[in-house]
């Protein structure tokens, strides 16, 4: 359960423990009723992510480095410090206030609570004993009444959507099997009432989805299709449509990883969790816009039957893929996803996936990279992304490049060659796009996962994706 939120307009005397975001500007210039000297013996000069623990009149004391100045300090600056608060936190009951020149207007309130709920995040399901407290209730203070209560309770619903994203990117793979991921994944989204169905494998083959079929070859679990739709109460304004990878865990197929490869990838659908996770979300704001989600789910093993190098897929579209390398698996699925949803004629599509190593040797462990066949919906998406405080970069799509995908046996293959994967694989999903559909591929490899925790960001699965997917709805058509 996460904490509830509330909107206060002076420090509730029931607080355990008041967190104060400052700036380095703030402390160098003196904080009221703060011991300048006692910050200096402890180091603390207000820089972001220091902190600076403290008692006073039986009450703990907190204060959290935001940044350099009040002008630097934002939304993603605010999301940061409260998360910082929530994971310091020993107690029940949080209060989180502003230092000095630091204003907070609705963006802001939204940031503070969603740090507040990422930060108290916790994926503890499989330990025997827990001994840290969870807080209950987290007070905002500053403004009060029902237009600030309703921006916390916003942020509150992306957090929990993304906490719901961690929850299944964690689960390990041999729990979370397709089955049992559409299970829980219908199970979220008829509760923030979305519009369920789930195809099994019988519905897969009549729908001729060769890709998705493909790689479940190896695997004992049957795959899985979950199609979510939430149509708004009014008129839409545009229809959207959003395709999660959803590789329950990739042992690489008879292209085998190394044990090393194996260690995380219970975390290969991070997609098709921001997806569905982005779902419930969005149900609950309730943006005029119609969404439609396609969710195929398999894992990638070594069974008698698998799909073996030099074999031959065909796409729900019709086109066919020649398989190099059954590790490049992501892209097989994802083809009968963007065919599926092309087929439900949206204006524009995004799909989300854990799809290249390459990916991450580009731009790292914290940056997606954005690639699209029209500008200015890449411009959307990554505006998007930019306020929802998820990092992206664009990366281009040359058509010159395609010729790197050719098969002679096939339309295509599924590998393009040591240089340029993520491009390669960009391109090969475009094919399954169809004219006339804007469509944004985000490629969330690096930022699904983290090692370590990080301002808001938890160590394990990460929930990448579903505030960016939250913010584009919540934008589109407007």
């Amino acid at each position: 359960m996460s904490p509830t939120l509330h909107a206060a307009r002076t420090t509730p005397r029931a607080a355990e423990l008041v967190a104060t975001l400052v700036t380095a500007d703030a402390v160098s210039e003196g904080l009221a009723g703060i011991d300048a000297a006692a910050l200096e013996r402890a180091g603390f000069e207000g820089k972001r992510d220091q902190t600076h623990t403290w008692s006073s009149e039986g009450r703990l004391c907190l204060l959290v480095g935001v940044g350099d100045d009040a002008a630097s300090v934002g939304p993603d600056a605010l999301r940061r410090g409260a998360a910082l608060a929530a994971r310091a936190s020993s107690v029940r009951r949080l209060a989180i206030e502003t230092g000095p020149g630091i204003e907070v207007d609705a963006d802001g309130r939204r940031a503070l609570a969603e740090g507040a709920v990422l930060g108290d995040y916790r994926f503890t399901v499989y330990k025997t004993s827990s001994t840290r407290t969870r807080l209950a209730r987290v007070d905002v203070v500053g403004a009060s009444g029902k237009r600030a209560q309703a921006d916390l309770e916003r942020g509150v619903v992306v957090a929990e959507a993304q906490c719901l994203a961690r929850d299944l990117v964690n689960e390990p793979g041999g729990v979370l099997t397709p089955p049992e991921f559409a299970r829980r994944a219908a199970r979220a989204a008829r509760a923030a009432g979305v519009k369920v169905d789930v195809w099994t494998k019988a519905d897969i083959e009549k729908a001729k989805l060769g890709g998705l079929l493909g790689v479940n070859r190896g695997s004992s679990q049957p795959p899985r299709l979950v199609e979510l739709t939430y149509q708004p109460s009014g008129r839409a304004r545009g229809r959207l449509a959003l395709v999660g990878k959803g590789l329950t865990f990739d042992a690489g197929g008879l292209s085998i990883k190394t044990g090393q490869g194996m260690m995380t990838m219970k975390m290969d659908m991070g997609g098709a969790a921001a997806v569905v996770a982005a779902m419930t979300a969005i149900a609950r704001l309730a943006p005029p816009v119609r969404v439609h989600a396609i969710v195929p789910l398999t894992d990638n093993m070594l069974g008698g039957d698998a799909t073996r190098p030099g074999d031959v897929l065909r796409i729900r579209n019709g086109k066919t893929i020649e398989v190099l390398n059954t590790d490049a698996e992501g892209r097989l699925v994802l083809a009968d996803g963007l065919s599926l949803a092309s087929e439900r004629r949206p204006d524009a599509i995004v799909d989300l996936a854990t799809l290249t190593g390459a990916c991450m040797v580009a731009l790292g462990p914290r940056i997606a990279g954005l690639m699209g066949n029209d500008e200015a919906f890449v411009d959307q998406v990554k505006a998007a992304a930019e306020a929802a405080g998820e990092r992206v970069w664009p990366l281009p799509l040359p058509d010159d490049y395609r010729k790197m995908i050719d098969s002679k046996v096939a339309d295509m293959k599924n590998i393009g060659g040591p240089h340029g994967g993520a491009l390669t694989a960009g391109l090969l999903l475009r094919e399954f796009v169809r004219d006339g559909i804007a469509w944004a591929h985000l490629d969330i490899a690096g930022p699904a996962w983290s090692d370590d925790d990080e301002g808001e960001i938890s160590a394990g699965g990460t929930g990448f994706g579903v505030r960016t997917l939250v913010a584009l709805a919540e934008r589109f058509g407007a």
